[in-house]
């Protein structure tokens, strides 16, 4: 199960294809939604924003 994240939080995805890269980035935002699944406002370390519905390949750093 997916650890919910907090602002300052960092996640990291894991690479679905071989040869890609992790994915790291800092939450921003935690998005409150209709749905019980987390949703955040998160900035890459390419330095882009997205907003981000974690999967079974993310998972969460502390801050």
């Amino acid at each position: 199960m997916y650890d919910t994240a907090a602002v300052g939080d960092r996640i990291v995805v894991e690479a679905a294809i071989v040869d890609h890269g992790r994915r790291h980035g800092e939450v921003l935002e935690v998005i409150a939604g209709a749905t019980d699944e987390p949703r955040y406002r998160v900035r890459w370390d390419d330095r882009t924003e997205t907003i981000f519905c974690p999967g079974p390949d993310a998972r969460v750093e502390r801050a």
